[in-house]
This record gives C-alpha cells, sequence and structure tokens, in this order.
C-alpha cells in the first residue's frame, strides 16, 4: 500500500490559456494571446527587472494578473527555449547595423 504513494506518474501536459504562438506575431515566440506581447518581454521586466507582475499590469494596461502570471507559468515550463529568446534578442540589439 505505501508503494503506490512513491509511484511516480508520468508528467501532465501542462497548458497555458493566456499564451499563444503565431508565425506572424513575433516570429513565432509565445505571446500573451490576443496581444502582440512576448512572453521573454513578461520575463525581461518581471524576472530580469524586478518589477513586480501588479507593477506590469499599471504600466501596459492592456495586460491582466491573469495573462502575466500564465505568461511566467510557461516561461518555467519552457525555461530554455525562453532564455534562449532572450539572448537572441539582446544579441540583435547589440550588433551594429550596415547603416552606421
Amino acid at each position: 500500500m505505501t508503494e503506490d504513494l512513491f509511484m511516480v506518474s508520468a508528467p501532465k501536459t501542462i497548458t497555458h490559456p493566456y499564451i499563444d504562438s503565431h508565425k506572424d506575431h513575433c516570429s513565432g515566440s509565445p505571446i500573451i494571446a490576443g496581444t502582440k506581447f512576448p512572453v521573454r518581454a513578461v520575463v525581461q521586466y518581471v524576472i530580469k527587472q524586478g518589477l513586480s507582475p501588479e507593477e506590469l499590469v499599471r504600466e501596459f494596461s492592456h495586460l491582466t494578473l491573469a495573462q502575466v502570471y500564465d505568461a511566467l507559468s510557461y516561461y518555467y515550463d519552457h525555461t530554455d527555449a525562453i532564455e534562449q529568446e532572450l539572448t537572441q534578442n539582446t544579441e540583435a540589439r547589440s550588433r551594429p547595423s550596415a547603416n552606421n
């Protein structure tokens, strides 16, 4: 009977109802559904810069707390992919343009 307590079940598929991804928005990066606001931007503001989710919603009034928290949850479920996007986005901004 105690063996059942220690059995590990297969991970459940986690859904993120506020997160979407389309090829024609943000190059297919995950975004908050119904917006063009990327999950990586939520991560940048909240986790990297230290803004609270409430402050982020005040700054971007088209977002809701539920959307922000789902974006953070999505990040923790897909950390490697979002971190890669953050790195690529940062590198793209720091490259000198050919027009300079």
